[in-house]
């Protein structure tokens, strides 16, 4: 059972608009979050009670970075970036063979799992507490470990969780020499019913698809029950470790 103490105040999710997006913001809400911070490219997450909407561009930092000095006054303790790509938007699914990698296609996918995510990082860190508990998570992927990784494919994303895990190590390190109680970490939500997993959900075993809802509740245990200690690591749904 997760100690009431640790769950937050305030908090940020950058991706509201998706379904686990959503359904973390709704989540925390429900744990008594007084203040989240509900961001999308439209400015319209869930509005109301303890939602504050705001718009940005992963792709654009001058937009995150305004929209983290909105909120400097009432800061966030835990920020969880939600967002992620895994089809194009014309279409095109991950690559199956290095024969499909195309250049326009591996920066797109690299500038919304890993760029994005990096610069979030940027300028959310340094309104995080030095000597109290944060929380700083990223959807990640099991398919961004290396050591797991036994059928190879999906190039482009795969590559790009794996460079996000090791942003993720970097900052983990970089913010434990000043802020002993932070955490930063990479979270594997499983496969969950969303338009992100929507086109390879057709040959999935029975009960491997976790609707956001349930999947945003397990993510957010995980995240309470962590410690200083789990800093730098990436954990799925049931609190287990990533392999790097």
């Amino acid at each position: 059972m997760t100690e009431v103490g640790n769950w937050p105040r305030r908090a940020a999710v950058w991706g509201s608009s998706g379904g686990i997006g959503r359904a973390l913001c709704e989540g925390l809400a429900e744990q008594g979050c007084e203040l989240v911070y509900a961001g999308s490219r439209g400015g319209k997450g869930p509005s109301g009670g303890p939602f504050r909407p705001f718009a940005f561009d992963l792709t654009d930092e001058d937009s995150i970075a305004a929209a983290v000095e909105a909120m400097k006054d009432e800061p966030p303790e835990w920020v969880i970036v939600a967002s992620g790509i895994l089809t194009l938007a014309d279409g095109t699914g991950p690559e199956r063979s290095y024969r499909h990698i195309a250049a326009a296609s591996m920066i797109e996918v690299f500038a919304v799992n890993t760029f994005g995510p990096a610069l979030i990082a940027k300028h959310c860190l340094r309104l995080m507490p030095r000597k109290e508990r944060f929380v700083f998570a990223a959807l990640s992927a099991r398919v961004g470990s290396i050591s797991d990784n036994r059928i190879g494919g999906w190039h482009s994303y795969r590559a790009s969780k794996a460079a996000l895990n090791m942003l993720l190590k970097n900052y983990a390190i970089e913010m434990g020499r000043t802020h002993s109680e932070g955490v930063v970490v990479g979270l594997h939500p499983g496969t969950v019913d969303t338009v992100l997993s929507e086109p390879f959900q057709k040959n999935l075993p029975e009960g491997q698809l976790t609707e956001p809802g349930e999947a945003a509740g397990k993510l957010l245990g995980v995240l309470a029950g962590l410690g200083p200690e789990d800093s730098g690591k990436v954990f799925d749904y049931a609190g287990r470790e990533v392999p790097a």
